[in-house]
């Protein structure tokens, strides 16, 4: 069922687009197209990094348990949850810098708001893969906190060069004061 809907992903998101692009104006078709070609391919790029970095030393700390008298034999059951698990994780993980870059872009972020907080970002990034990693120990905890709290650092950039002017059409925080300039 999950290679399916990969494969059927594409014809999928097609038929989304001609759905909701007949309903939008020229230019936030322009502005939509990149969204959508680098939140996907940040989302790819978060899944291998899960299944090439991050899933072989958890795997690794599950078949540890094994002994001379325990003999781990891990069943599809168990394996494919896990590496499922850990591929979503990742890949909606690796979604951040283009999260804050449409937060810029409608004026609820900006770079100094997220340096400001940048200590509640990496209390958060561990907290986050405190829940989301499978295994309870310290290494696999840091695969995903550490990829967090970098990319958290990258959003701080993308949303100072991406996100310096707001959609058009959504107010500024000036226009939200009624000050004029």
């Amino acid at each position: 069922m999950v290679a399916s809907l990969v494969l059927a992903g594409p014809v999928i998101f097609l038929q989304i687009w001609r759905f909701v692009a007949p309903g939008l104006y020229h230019h936030e078709k322009r502005v939509l197209l990149p969204f959508v070609a680098v939140s996907s391919l940040c989302f790819i790029g978060g899944a291998l990094f899960g299944y090439f970095f991050v899933f072989p030393p958890a795997f690794r700390f599950l078949i540890g348990y094994s002994n001379a008298y325990l003999e781990a034999m891990p069943a599809v059951e168990e394996y494919f949850p896990l590496a499922l698990r850990l591929f979503l994780a990742f890949g909606v993980i690796f979604e951040l810098p283009v999260l804050m870059v449409f937060l810029g872009k409608i004026g609820m972020v900006d770079k100094a708001f997220l340096v400001k907080n940048r200590k509640y970002a990496v209390l958060i990034a561990f907290v986050v893969a405190a829940i989301l990693t499978p295994t309870p120990d310290v290494v696999n905890q840091l695969l995903m906190a550490g990829p967090i709290v970098l990319l958290y650092e990258c959003s701080i950039f993308a949303v100072a060069f991406f996100a310096r002017r707001p959609f058009k059409g959504y107010p500024t925080g000036e226009e939200q004061t009624g000050e004029d300039s």
